[in-house]
């Protein structure tokens, strides 16, 4: 019964969202594009059990790349407009498609990277067992302001206690923060920097024990 309520929620949500930012939407394409010449950024991200798909965003940041052909760092590419969208939340807005395609959810933890699929634990994996969602329990528990670490715990918490007025609870708590504008970014980088794995407890005790000797 829980799936196809949590389907019927995210279409009637989608919809509704869909039909109301209309007009934001297109104020925030002609913006970006005055301002940088793009507006969507399309990525390949791993959905329910790790399946990709592509997920829609409005581009908040340029495509300025070093002398080496690398991308500038995330708060020298983060234009004026873009920053100003990301706090809003409104980068998220293209992804009322991705729910209405079945792609993501509502609710359900956030669509990372693809290349973090293998930096996962057997336990932060589980994050998976679930479509992905424009918001979660770890965006309205901290958001950005938390580790990877705490926001993983927090997907598979999610994972494991599911449910109709959960949902609900998440949406309603989704509303205040994105007027607060809380937890948008990392304290100390732009965006969330990338995660590269959790060391085990026992590697960091091994290696504290050889410092200590």
């Amino acid at each position: 019964m829980y799936p196809i309520a949590k389907r019927a929620l995210d279409i009637v949500i989608a919809l509704i969202a869909a039909l109301v930012t209309l007009p934001f939407v297109i104020v925030v394409a002609i913006l970006l594009w005055c301002a940088q010449r793009t507006v969507l950024f399309r990525q390949m991200r791993p959905g329910l059990n790790g399946r990709p798909f592509i997920l829609y965003k409005f581009r908040s940041m340029s495509e300025e790349r070093d002398s080496s052909g690398h991308p500038l760092p995330d708060y020298q590419r983060l234009t004026r407009v873009g920053s100003l969208v990301r706090s809003l939340s409104l980068d998220e807005l293209p992804q009322l498609w991705n729910v209405l395609k079945g792609d993501m959810s509502i609710v359900g933890p956030r669509p990372l990277l693809m290349k973090y699929l293998p930096r996962y634990s057997a336990e932060q994996a589980r994050r998976h067992e679930v479509k992905p969602g424009i918001t979660g329990w770890a965006q309205v528990n901290g958001r950005n302001s938390l580790s990877w670490e705490e926001k993983f715990a927090l997907d598979v918490w999610y994972v494991d206690h599911r449910s109709f007025p959960l949902d609900l609870q998440i949406l309603l708590k989704t509303f205040r923060r994105v007027l607060t504008r809380h937890g948008i970014s990392n304290e100390r980088h732009a965006t969330m920097p990338e995660f590269l794995g959790t060391v085990p407890s026992t590697v960091l005790e091994d290696d504290m024990h050889r410092l200590s000797h």
